[in-house]
């Protein structure tokens, strides 16, 4: 019996590149519901933050070519309170364990944190490395799915409970084990797999919008099922 295809799409929270694909990642949690599993990489988390003025320019010229390419918005309000903030820091950490709390209520909100992380970001310049601007987004996802979180409590959760940040470097050090394995690195990657063959997609499919990537899709699933002999 042939089975259904699965995904695996790698990101980080404040990966730029990531925001070129949300239309992309949308459109697959429309096509294939629940079929897409998130994997954070930590690629600015913790250990690999760093402070964002030694990268504020670069970051900006990845984000006008973003725009361009794909269509995303970066407002000026997001360069000047975030990029631009002499004391800013570059951490992903607590966006990924507020996603991975939130994946344990419903991994279904796991995809809707990180839209909407990503908007309060570029859209409406809000620091998301600080962990009680992370919760209150996180805050206002779960609200949206009927899940009722107290703002003080979650907050602390995302730089005080051990565990939750022992199960964040669980999922980062699966994702990384995962990633090892791929012919090509970075983030975003999407892994598509169907009876035991995969095929990674990145690049030009995840930045074109939602036909190009279910398009893309189709072509690896059919060479997947070619290749498993069916």
């Amino acid at each position: 019996m042939t089975k259904a295809v699965q995904f695996h799409y790698f990101f980080d929270p404040l990966c730029g590149w990531c925001y070129a694909s949300a239309p992309a990642l949308a459109a697959l949690d429309g096509a294939y519901p629940g079929a897409v599993q998130m994997m954070p990489s930590g690629l600015f988390a913790d250990g690999n933050a760093r402070a964002v003025s030694s990268m504020a320019d670069h970051a900006w010229r990845n984000d006008m070519r973003i725009s361009k390419l794909a269509g995303q918005r970066f407002t000026e309000a997001y360069r000047e309170n975030v990029l631009l903030n002499p004391r800013g820091v570059f951490d992903s950490g607590p966006a990924t364990r507020a996603l991975v709390a939130l994946g344990e209520l419903s991994a279904t909100l796991e995809p809707v944190f990180l839209h909407q992380v990503q908007l309060a970001r570029y859209i409406e310049a809000r620091d998301t490395s600080l962990p009680d601007e992370v919760a209150a987004v996180a805050i206002a996802v779960a609200r949206e799915a009927n899940f009722l979180l107290k703002s003080t409590d979650f907050a602390l959760r995302l730089t005080e409970d051990e565990e939750l940040a022992a199960r964040a470097n669980e999922r980062i050090a699966e994702t990384r084990k995962l990633m090892g394995r791929l012919s090509s690195s970075g983030v975003p990657q999407l892994l598509v797999s169907r009876d035991g063959q995969a095929e990674v997609i990145h690049g030009a499919p995840l930045y074109s919008g939602e036909d190009e990537v279910l398009r893309a899709v189709s072509d690896v699933t059919s060479r997947l099922t070619a290749a498993s002999g069916e």
